[in-house]
């Protein structure tokens, strides 16, 4: 019942194994370590085995924590829509009501959920072999990284199938998964750099402590997610859960979103009391009031609860402790943006779709651009008003911290690049929300577009000065990610007290780099919201 004749299981795995996606994702896959490795593998005809390569250790380490990072964007990609997705497709009364037990329904789910990544992960394996004979790491420590890999998408998964046993929709359970995943991403990377000259106690942590720990959580995660299936809370028609937004307040514990109060009304505002004004965007109208909030305030108050958890030990080692690391804070908001600011945009069109409304919003009297506009501004402003939060360290650090006091320009511009980042990460989505079918599918789109333009060109540059390429040939890397607000942040001219630090990326104090990343960026949603114009002007079925 809950491995062998599991239908929840065998359904699931036939579904996600037997798409075109499964075979593209896994040769795609092999296609890039494999490019990474030829890249990497030295030109000599014979190797000397003797020492300890430092570039190859290096390599190996960029090979696993890259692993590492691409494991927890997909993870919860394929487990937070498990029973979030039986509730958007209106098949969650359904399955409560069949035979098979929750435990089953839930560990059915996250395994069809992990298989696929783990296909990916054992593939891998025949290509880090080929890294060995290189040096600098040894058979054991392969051994426990991939244990602690294994350990670290098992819980991961767990998190997701967590989160979407508590939201109705994939989009939310998949924001609150990422926030979660982040701070665990975190602390593995931490963990694994920190320990790099110490092997031996990296390898014991990595095999008996971790897993340990790891499974425990996974178990916890799983019977939580298995017991609300078991007691479900109220049931509305259609699988729906009831949400009484007060009696959601008077139960909460720890920040409770007040709509009547500051700064709360910059993206909950009050409940409606009166009638819509003439002249008044009927669309923006409805999305900022209803739309966002129908789902009840959870997912908000994670979001904020967690991202500000993180921002305080962040804030005190990046911007007080060593302020020379100010432009990595500015990472993990831009991070931060990067998952939560497609959420409230990527089902603004595939969501009137999937509700069927979809005609007659395009028949209305409404033009395109006020359809646009109102969805836009009102996902961009929840997406900027959350990502706020987490700039206010940043201003207190210019203010207290004396070495920033001569970089105020710099302050300004980094700010300006977290701005900047907000209204492009509001244009793809919204963008693939017009031209996609389904709101998980343009989340997915919107997540790969972003994670291409942003992360990969700073990897290729990162793979480039481990490999001591030519100057040349990193600077040409570096304008290659001339539209990543990553490089446009490292990039950022500082003055010699704070660019005294070897720790530093090589690019520092490129101002062409951050100019040409505003040009960049300007240029292409100009263009994007041309697309989606053109493409609502058409009035025409998405699909079709």
């Amino acid at each position: 019942m809950y491995v062998f004749e599991n239908p929840v299981l065998q359904r699931e795995l036939l579904v996600n194994l037997r798409t075109a996606r499964a075979f593209w994702l896994l040769a795609l896959y092999q296609l890039l370590l494999a490019v990474v490795v030829l890249v990497a593998w030295p030109s000599e005809e014979r190797l000397d085995l003797t020492g300890n390569p430092q570039s190859a250790r290096k390599l190996v380490d960029l090979f696993f924590l890259g692993q590492y990072v691409i494991a927890s964007l997909m993870a919860p990609s394929f487990a937070a829509g498990a029973i979030s997705g039986e509730k958007e497709r209106r098949t969650y009364e359904m399955l409560l009501a069949s035979p098979l037990r929750p435990g089953a329904i839930v560990l059915g789910k996250m395994v069809a959920a992990l298989t696929h990544i783990g296909m990916l992960i054992l593939a891998s394996l025949p290509i880090i072999v080929l890294c060995l004979p290189l040096g600098g790491i040894s058979v054991y420590e392969v051994v426990a990284a991939y244990v602690g890999l294994i350990v670290s998408v098992v819980l991961f998964g767990a998190i997701g199938i967590a989160a979407s046993s508590y939201f109705k929709r994939t989009s939310a359970s998949l924001a609150v998964s990422y926030l979660v995943v982040l701070s665990l991403v975190l602390v593995g990377v931490l963990f694994w750099k920190s320990l790099e000259s110490d092997a031996e106690l990296r390898l014991k942590l990595a095999l008996l402590v971790i897993p340990a720990y790891g499974l425990t959580a996974m178990l916890l995660l799983c019977g939580n997610a298995a017991a609300r299936m078991l007691y479900p809370p109220d049931m509305g028609s259609e699988g729906k859960e009831v949400v009484d937004l007060d009696k959601e307040a008077e139960q909460a514990v720890g920040l409770v979103i007040q709509r009547d109060q500051f700064p709360d009304r910059l993206f909950a505002p009050p409940k409606k009391q009166q009638l819509m004004a003439d002249g008044v965007n009927p669309v923006y109208d409805k999305e900022i009031h209803s739309e966002i909030f129908s789902q009840g305030t959870l997912m908000l108050r994670l979001v904020i609860q967690i991202s500000m958890l993180l921002a305080i030990p962040l804030m005190a080692w990046l911007l007080f402790a060593q302020p020379y690391r100010c432009a990595w804070y500015v990472v993990y908001v831009l991070v931060f943006n990067i998952l939560i600011g497609p959420v409230f945009l990527a089902g603004s069109m595939t969501g009137e779709r999937e509700r069927e409304t979809l005609d007659l919003l395009l028949t209305t009297a409404i033009t395109p651009w006020q359809i646009l506009w109102g969805k836009l501004v009102v996902g961009f402003r929840v997406s900027a008003v959350l990502t706020s939060f987490l700039l206010w360290p940043l201003l207190l650090g210019g203010l207290m911290v004396s070495d920033f006091w001569s970089n105020w320009l710099a302050l300004c511009l980094l700010f300006a690049i977290v701005v900047m980042t907000c209204v492009t990460n509001s244009v793809v989505a919204m963008f693939c929300s017009v031209f996609a079918r389904k709101t998980s599918i343009s989340l997915m789109s919107t997540y790969s577009i972003l994670l291409v333009i942003y992360a990969a060109p700073v990897a290729l540059t990162l793979l480039f000065q481990i490999l001591d390429f030519q100057e040349s040939t990193v600077a040409w890397a570096q304008w290659l990610g001339i539209a990543s607000p990553f490089n446009a942040a490292f990039a950022m001219p500082l003055d010699a007290q704070l660019t005294t630090e070897k720790t530093l990326p090589a690019n520092v104090g490129n101002l062409a780099l951050v100019v040409g990343y505003f040009v960049a960026s300007v240029v292409a949603n100009v263009l994007l919201m041309l697309g989606i114009v053109w493409r609502l002007a058409a009035r025409v079925r998405f699909g079709d």
